[in-house]
């Protein structure tokens, strides 16, 4: 099942000993297309301090509560590193991060997540048995002496819904929304609004088409004619695509 990024925004989040706050935006990053980190506004709790959350931690996602539940107590997330939502994350914040909760390195590995395809969802005491001891050390070190000054490429779904969209010939729209599957959180589909073009239509268009993306200008580009950006599947918000759906509408995109 695919999930809106907007309608995340919404959610509420709930530890297992209370509630922690709800979520602004989520961080995504641009070489993978999936989502990172849940960027969480605390409230009154932890007066309006903003922290992470990563989809590691994630037990269930209830659509018709619009609540999350976090496998972890408030205590772990008030000791956890804060962020300045003003800035970009940076791979050293990652580490530090990630060691906090004994998550494993996204970045290290085959997998969209490290060694694996999908988060280690299994209770947030049960993910440091992923890497413990020496291996983890190790593991520690080599990705601080390879990667504490790399970019993440992490990328605000604040920042980047509204960028324009430029098909190979010419504007097409701006992007409205991104869909992602609940399992793995990878992004499947950015949603197009083509108001300007063909008004009232949003369209679907899958991130293997997407050619580039200049943060400077806020432009993306994708590697499609305006006429195919038209060809592409209608979406609607009241009923998201399935899986079977979903095949159908990135064969074309993926063939282009």
């Amino acid at each position: 099942m695919l999930c809106s990024t907007k309608q995340l925004n919404s959610f509420q989040l709930d530890a297992r000993d209370g509630e922690i706050g709800r979520v602004r935006e989520v961080y995504f990053d641009d070489r993978h297309w999936v989502i990172r980190h849940l960027v969480v506004d605390t409230g009154g709790w932890l007066s309006g301090r903003k922290v992470l959350i990563s989809p590691h931690s994630i037990e269930r996602l209830d659509r018709e509560r619009d609540q999350l539940a976090v496998a972890l107590s408030r205590q772990q997330i008030e000791d956890a590193p804060g962020i300045d939502a003003d800035k970009p994350v940076s791979r050293q914040h990652e580490i530090a991060f990630s060691d906090h909760y004994g998550y494993p390195y996204y970045w290290t590995g085959t997998g969209l997540w490290g060694a694996a395809a999908y988060p280690l969802t299994v209770g947030a005491m049960a993910i440091p048995q992923v890497e413990d001891g020496r291996a983890r050390e190790l593991s520690q070190r080599a990705a601080q002496a390879e990667d504490a000054a790399a970019d993440p490429n992490l990328r605000s779904s604040k920042e980047v819904i509204g960028y324009h969209v430029e098909a190979s010939d010419g504007s097409i729209g701006h992007i409205e929304d991104f869909l992602f599957d609940e399992r793995s959180w990878q992004i499947r589909q950015a949603v197009v609004d083509t108001r300007n073009w063909l008004p009232g239509r949003l369209v679907l268009i899958s991130p293997e088409a997407i050619e580039s993306v200049d943060w400077s200008a806020r432009q993306v580009r994708v590697k499609l004619t305006r006429e195919a950006v038209k060809a592409s599947p209608p979406y609607d918000r009241d009923a998201p695509p399935s899986g079977d759906e979903e095949t159908v509408i990135r064969s074309p995109h993926e063939r282009s």
